[in-house]
């Protein structure tokens, strides 16, 4: 999960570039990071524990010389976050950034070690920089010596070299793991996606799995599994630095919220499914899904949808655990996978195993150009644009609202539900007037330091995705219930101390059933802040500690408007205890390692 920059360049200093795109990649991981630098044929290194601004620091005191370089910020996997393990990993010979896991590291470590070399980190990406220095200790070019360092490792990576020589190109290469080519004029760029190639131009070729490339400050040339030089096609990006800036918003999180309204309503309004699509959903006995995190309860509250109007049956696993149980899939079935990056490394392990029992292969994806939408037979887009808060927000929100267009498209003539979902960025704009409500009770929720969630039908995994912002970004620990388990144990916990979030809208057909769930709660003295509408908060009059009257909705709408609220209450939970909502301990938002 880690982010990687490289610039080949004659035009200016490199550091101060290669600080931008980092800065632009701190979602990818924050314990650490670091730039190296070529200049009078040696490598200068700057490395900081911490946050970006941490090496930003460093820098302004004293930055690097030359006009080339490499750059990482980290989330560690092998080894603490610390100064010492930090990217990038140098001898006086080569240097390297590395994103992903070497899983034969212990091993080439203990060769390395016997050829007198001394390791001076506890991560798994020194050994790659042993083995390069190694190589050309034997005469081989930088880049005979990096090509066959790739061919020993295994595991997933993205790596790029920096060489102690003015004239050796600078190597890169990927297995499972993204690495981007960005074109400018008489500099090439490397880069982990095309985030971080934004201010450096908008000419972009996307690696494909097993590529390695030469680079130039003039040219790239791109090497293919077999050995064979290859074209991979230039896309020009639509992404500007504009987008992934937070604008007048404190934090991204708080931006990509305000963004949904917009982005729900430019989706909705150019949801159109290929028939091919459908038609292989139509013909399939049984819909697998499966993802992770957030992307999982959205595939859950998906089932919902798909089951009860378009009367599909569903089979919903989390994706670190689907292919472990190398489950039986239907002959002639489909399986479909959730990812705001298309590089989640469980999704997409799930989904070459679905791949391998004869599945049509179906993503729902944001970013372009990933390793998942190569390897699907259909991807459904959803235009959310760039997200840059850890925390997924219009991301899950746009997901939910593919999901939801396509049971629509599965079942027909629905005119109800169609209509509910094109008010839906009204009423999410209704939900943003009043966040000062909101903010004043995640004000009070701040103060516990335990919650619970409870939703029933399709707001259960609602629940689940409510609780799961909260714990992930104010550190509060939050679990979540569907409503009528809740007196099958979980009630053991409650009393004044231990707070419970009911979201339960009076239009839906289990409201009586959360009703009294939630009076089985305040009779035990449990807190409740209840989400509802208007006749709901009425309903349940003072039975709730506190509420907030979410504008009435459609049941078929409500998962998604009600997604809005438990986010701000997150978020501003988050600001009351202090924490940082977009780069929330121990986090990082593409997880490109198992």
């Amino acid at each position: 999960m880690c982010g990687i920059i490289g610039i080949m360049s004659d035009k200016g200093p490199a550091a101060p570039r290669l600080l931008e795109g980092l800065t632009r990649l701190a979602y990818r991981g924050y314990d650490s990071a670091g730039v190296a630098t070529l200049a009078g044929g040696a490598l200068h290194r700057r490395r900081a524990e911490g946050k970006i601004a941490a090496l930003a620091e460093k820098l302004a005191a004293d930055s690097p010389p030359g006009t080339r370089g490499i750059g990482h910020t980290r989330w560690a996997t092998h080894g603490g976050p610390t100064e010492i393990n930090a990217h990038p990993h140098a001898t006086d010979k080569v240097a390297v950034v590395h994103n992903g896991i070497i899983e034969n590291h212990a091993a080439l470590r203990v060769e390395m070690e016997a050829a007198g070399h001394v390791f001076t980190t506890q991560t798994d990406t020194e050994v790659i920089v042993h083995l390069v220095t190694e190589n050309l200790s034997r005469g081989m070019d930088p880049r005979a010596a990096a090509f066959a360092a790739l061919d020993r490792l295994e595991g997933a990576y993205a790596v790029v070299f920096l060489f102690a020589d003015e004239g050796a190109p600078m190597i890169g290469g990927r297995c499972g793991t993204p690495l981007a080519v960005g074109w400018g004029e008489g500099e090439v760029f490397l880069a982990s996606d095309s985030y971080a190639l934004a201010p450096l131009t908008s000419r972009v070729t996307f690696l494909e799995d097993g590529d390695r490339v030469v680079v130039t400050a003039q040219e790239a040339q791109i090497v293919d599994c077999a050995g064979s030089t290859v074209e991979r096609p230039v896309r020009t990006s639509t992404i500007s630095a504009a987008q992934i800036g937070k604008g007048d918003h404190k934090h991204f999180m708080h931006k990509e919220i305000h963004e949904q309204p917009a982005v729900l309503g430019e989706l909705i309004n150019g949801l159109v499914f290929e028939p091919a699509v459908l038609e292989a959903l139509a013909a399939t006995p049984r819909l697998t899904m499966a993802a992770c995190g957030t992307a999982a309860y959205a595939c859950r509250v998906g089932a919902y949808w798909l089951e009860s109007l378009a009367r599909l049956p569903c089979a919903v696993d989390i994706a670190s655990e689907f292919r472990y149980r190398t489950p039986p899939l239907p002959e002639k079935g489909a399986a479909l996978f959730v990812s705001q990056s298309g590089e989640t490394l469980d999704t997409l392990e799930a989904l070459r195993y679905a791949r391998s029992q004869g599945q049509t292969i179906i993503s729902i994806l944001n970013t372009i150009e990933s390793t998942m939408e190569r390897e699907s037979d259909y991807v459904l887009r959803t235009h959310a644009g760039p997200e840059i808060g850890v925390a997924s927000t219009k991301a899950t929100a746009a997901q939910l609202t593919v999901l939801a267009g396509l049971a629509l498209a599965l079942a027909g003539d629905r005119p109800d539900e169609a209509a509910a979902l094109r008010h839906l960025p009204a009423l999410m704009v209704e939900v943003l007037e009043r966040e000062t409500e909101i903010a004043g009770l995640a004000r009070v929720l701040a103060g516990f330091t335990h919650m619970l969630y409870i939703g029933r039908g399709p707001l259960y995994p609602l629940a689940c995705e409510g609780s799961l912002k909260m714990k992930e970004i104010s550190y509060i620990h939050a679990e979540a219930y569907a409503g009528g388990e809740f007196k099958h144990g979980p009630i053991a916990l409650i009393d004044e101390d231990f707070p419970t979030v009911a979201l339960a809208p009076s239009t839906d057909p289990l409201f009586d059933k959360m009703r009294s769930n939630m009076e089985e709660l305040a009779a035990r003295g449990g807190k409740i802040l209840l989400l509802s509408d208007a006749d709901g908060v009425a309903a349940m009059g003072k039975t709730a500690t506190w509420s907030f009257a979410v504008p009435e909705v459609h049941p078929f709408t409500a998962p998604i408007l009600y997604l809005l609220p438990l986010q701000l209450l997150a978020y501003h939970a988050a600001l009351a205890k202090g924490t940082d909502a977009d780069q929330p301990r121990n986090l990082a938002k593409s997880v490109t390692v198992e």
